[in-house]
């Protein structure tokens, strides 16, 4: 599998003063390489998890046992978590169709199902949908103190014990949560030992957005028919890029963190665009989001606001503004190399020609987005918009595990460059405190 990335259409020999100049560049790279150089060691000596895990085997067949032992005579999945802690999961059983119509993979174990964001009328028709004698319910928050996944697992909980299945409960429930700590409270962890449902541990030198390649992406990876070690392998090929390396010139994520910093800092560019043209990497762009947003939103000045775009149908609802309004956009457009082996049925000339389209005729629905990611990316030269081009063989798990492991490191050196920490969100917990006192001060 190779992945390539081409970044020319960023640059003033393709799209004028609107792009970098090779100076520029270079300087920005430079400006890089402390960053670089600190990455690049911690992958030798294994010293950050985030790349680390990525070797490691047993840790996946110790949670595939427990995956088979879990779901035994169940036919649903239910995972009850918000950001880091579902849309990993999502983006990677995605990957091999899920939540795609018509396009489940036939070794799919169970039907799987998210329940991400949290609101009343959805988790109550949602629940009542399924045979909760035949349900799992798996529930995912690192700190065990997030709010909207205690309410979801609770909502499911009593509406289990309202059925008369209180017994079932340590059976029909999994708890997914950091291990225990003196001192430090985690309510998952509180509640489950006291309903004597099993646990497992949530890494804690892992935070939930970079989770995917943990046991947190594992569970919906084995539901879905998703191969981990692939997925994991595809990760390993970017540590294997950094490590052979000789500076940031010759990593790509870190050439894409210095084309986010440069333009913001020299361009004023503050949003970054991620428009993928595969249905099976829509969840994807969801998970780059909050990556990004979550990782470099610091300072009440620093980061970019990123957008999660989807090719072809966002065409004809964002791509106007990105082509012709404020230059404030550098986009990341990720398109397969050739045509689907798959598309054979090719559109009958009399039909075409009676729609009027002619040009439809003899050619298959995958000739036509491929080359509508070939006129797009003219388009934006064209236009003089910034854009990187990512062309993939397939979209599979090696694919997934290498664009998250490109994007992790790519965020981590920007923020480098930022100046910020990409493994907190200090704003969001404040969020978490006012949300509980409104909640106090209620009737």
């Amino acid at each position: 599998m190779t992945v390539t990335i081409e970044s020319s259409r960023c640059f003033e020999s393709r799209i004028g003063t609107s792009g970098l100049s090779n100076a520029e560049f270079a300087q920005w790279l430079e400006r890089l390489r402390p960053g670089f150089d600190r990455l690049r060691q911690a992958a030798r000596d294994k010293s950050l998890a985030h790349m680390a895990i990525l070797s490691e085997t047993a840790d996946i067949e110790e949670a595939r046992k427990a995956y088979s032992a879990f779901v035994q005579g169940a036919e649903s999945l239910v995972v009850f978590g918000t950001g880091g802690s579902s849309l990993g999961g999502q983006a990677l059983a995605q990957t091999v169709g899920w939540n795609i119509p018509g396009d489940r993979r036939s070794d799919a174990t169970i039907d799987l199902a998210f329940f991400e964001n949290l609101d009343a009328i959805s988790l109550k028709k949602g629940l009542e949908i399924f045979d909760l004698v035949k349900t799992r319910f798996l529930v995912i928050s690192k700190s065990g103190s997030t709010g909207e996944t205690l309410s979801q697992a609770l909502t499911a909980l009593d509406l289990v014990r309202k059925a008369g299945l209180e017994a079932e409960i340590p059976n029909m429930f999994l708890g997914l949560t950091e291990p225990d700590e003196p001192g430090k409270s985690n309510g998952l962890r509180d509640l489950c030992k006291a309903l004597e449902i099993p646990t497992l541990p949530h890494r804690t030198d892992i935070g939930g957005r970079y989770a995917a390649f943990t046991n947190v992406g594992m569970f919906p990876a084995f539901a879905s028919g998703v191969d981990f070690s692939a997925f994991r392998a595809g990760g390993q090929a970017v540590v294997d890029a950094l490590l052979a390396a000789d500076g940031p010139a010759d990593f790509e994520p870190a050439k894409g963190a210095v084309l986010a910093a440069a333009f913001n800092k020299d361009r004023s560019v503050n949003v970054s665009v991620m428009m993928p043209y595969a249905d099976r990497l829509a969840r994807f762009s969801a998970w780059y989001v909050q990556l990004w947003a979550e990782s470099l939103g610091k300072n009440d000045r620093e980061g970019t606001t990123p957008v999660g775009a989807l090719g072809p149908v966002d065409q004809h609802s964002q791509l106007q503004l990105y082509l012709g309004g404020a230059q404030h956009h550098l986009t990341t457009i990720i398109r397969r190399k050739g045509v689907p082996e798959t598309d054979t049925v090719a559109m009958s000339e009399d039909l075409a020609k009676i729609a009027g389209a002619s040009y439809l005729a003899n050619r298959t629905v995958g000739q036509l987005v491929y080359a509508q990611t070939q006129a797009i990316a003219d388009a934006f030269a064209e236009h003089k918009r910034p854009l990187r081009l990512i062309d993939v063989e397939e979209v599979d798990e090696w694919t997934a595990g290498w664009l998250m492991m490109h994007f992790i490191l790519e965020t981590i050196l920007t923020a480098d460059l930022f100046g910020v920490d990409p493994f907190d969100q200090p704003a969001v917990e404040l969020g978490k405190v006012l949300t509980r006192d409104y909640l106090g001060r209620m009737a």
